[in-house]
């Protein structure tokens, strides 16, 4: 378990904490090995350009795909860098250039829009993309779609849960009303009580609002992501993060928390709930395990009663470079990563939750023991929201985060309106982004 903690910690702190640290570029060397190869000097050189993967899962499962192609390509795993605007950083500017040695891409789930608009990647059709929806999970199929059309597909996904301390919370609230009250009992008590959750300047804050959006029934943008949509939706949302932002349950470093940060403070006992990703559970297990005995989890809660929460989900999609010499046999092997075989793998040894419902409704023994709250993590991944898809993402989440953090600054109509008319700012590239 301390292996695989390791593994899930450096993944955890790459991708689902979405910080922002740049490292610098492959050399133009290793990105380009192998690239001429040809049919008559062996198999076709496939280069599948993906985040780093510490566990060994994504080289293995391209070992895999390689011998199972029988000679046909050799899958080049070329590692992106660490964060995620270096990794898009790396992509953009070798699609730009019409590099044509890319051939599989591994996009974070909020490229997609902003990738096919500018005509870098092509559309999923006929029995490709048949084999790519079947038996997908709605939630990550969703993030996959642009304009009516497939443009990757889902390679894993994470939604965040609701974890608490049954010791000192023996029934989970079911809304987020509920949760501030039980915190708030907890603290006149004395005992731990805070609501670990993600209220820094980053796109942790984002996913937040556009969970608590989503769950109360509307989203940021409208339907053709050509104008902001927000409304009464958002009201609520803003709402409950004032009231958190003002409660006893409020860490007080809630302006500066991101997903580790949560974590460190729930293992150090001074909290009774937190919203995070499963990679806080190998955690708990392996850094206090007395704690570890009463930490329990539950689906996220919700904004109101009657409506099941719509948690968003991250995760990475494939999708195949429109520069690639050989698409057909990219189609192939991205198939061929994103299988059933290798989802597992990925999921066991690397902690990232599968795209795939097989998986979930026909479990192995070592997936469920890694993955106890596979169920609840299935759940929400069908009934999941995705951040708003539009090709100016990175402007709208910029927008959003300075003005929601720090979470004790915000002032739901006040905030509401200022949203609004920077989001329209945004949308047009036009003004200053913070």
């Amino acid at each position: 378990m301390t292996r695989l903690l390791r593994r899930v910690r450096v993944w955890g702190a790459r991708r689902l904490l979405a910080s922002v640290a740049g490292l610098a570029l492959l050399s133009p060397l290793l990105a380009s090995c192998g690239g001429s190869a040809g049919a008559s000097s062996g198999p076709v050189v496939l280069n599948f350009y993906n985040f780093p993967d510490p566990s060994g899962a994504v080289q293995t499962a391209a070992n895999d795909c390689s011998a199972r192609s029988h000679g046909r390509y050799r899958i080049i795993y070329q590692k992106l860098p660490t964060s995620a605007d270096g990794q898009r950083e790396q992509l953009v500017r070798r699609l730009a250039a019409h590099d044509d040695t890319m051939d599989i891409l591994g996009l974070d789930v909020t490229w997609e829009a902003e990738f096919a608009e500018a005509h870098w990647i092509v559309p999923w059709t006929g029995r490709y993309k048949q084999e790519a929806e079947r038996g997908t999970l709605p939630g990550p199929l969703k993030t996959a779609i642009w304009k009516g059309q497939l443009v990757a597909v889902p390679y894993n996904s994470n939604t965040q849960l609701l974890w608490y301390r049954n010791d000192l919370v023996p029934h989970p609230p079911r809304t987020w009303a509920q949760m501030l009250q039980v915190a708030e009992h907890l603290a006149r008590q004395g005992k731990p009580h805070y609501i670990e959750i993600q209220g820094a300047q980053y796109e942790g804050i984002t996913v937040w609002f556009n969970t608590l959006v989503a769950s109360a029934g509307g989203s940021i943008l409208n339907a053709s992501s050509t104008a902001p949509r927000l409304g009464r939706p958002a009201l609520k949302a803003l709402q409950i993060m004032a009231d958190l932002a003002h409660s006893p349950a409020a860490d007080p470093s809630l302006a500066n928390q991101q997903e580790d940060q949560n974590r460190l403070a729930m293992e150090a006992g001074t909290a009774a709930f937190e919203l995070n990703y499963p990679f806080v559970y190998p955690s708990m297990k392996a850094d206090k395990p007395q704690l570890f005995k009463h930490f329990k989890w539950t689906l996220y809660p919700r904004v109101d009663p009657s409506r099941l929460a719509a948690v968003t989900i991250g995760g990475i999609d494939l999708a195949i470079s429109a520069y690639s010499r050989h698409r057909s046999l990219a189609f192939q092997a991205a198939l061929c990563l994103r299988d059933r075989h290798n989802q597992l793998l990925a999921a066991v040894e690397g902690g990232l939750p599968p795209t795939l419902e097989s998986i979930y409704a026909h479990p192995t023994k070592s997936f469920v023991a890694e993955y106890p709250f596979y169920k609840e993590i299935a759940y929400e991944l069908r009934t999941a929201s995705v951040r708003p898809k539009t090709p100016a993402y990175q402007n709208v989440s910029i927008v959003i985060s300075h003005l929601l953090s720090p979470p004790s600054g915000i002032r739901p109509r006040q905030t509401l309106q200022a949203m609004r008319a920077q989001l329209v700012n945004a949308l047009q590239d036009k003004g200053l982004i913070p």
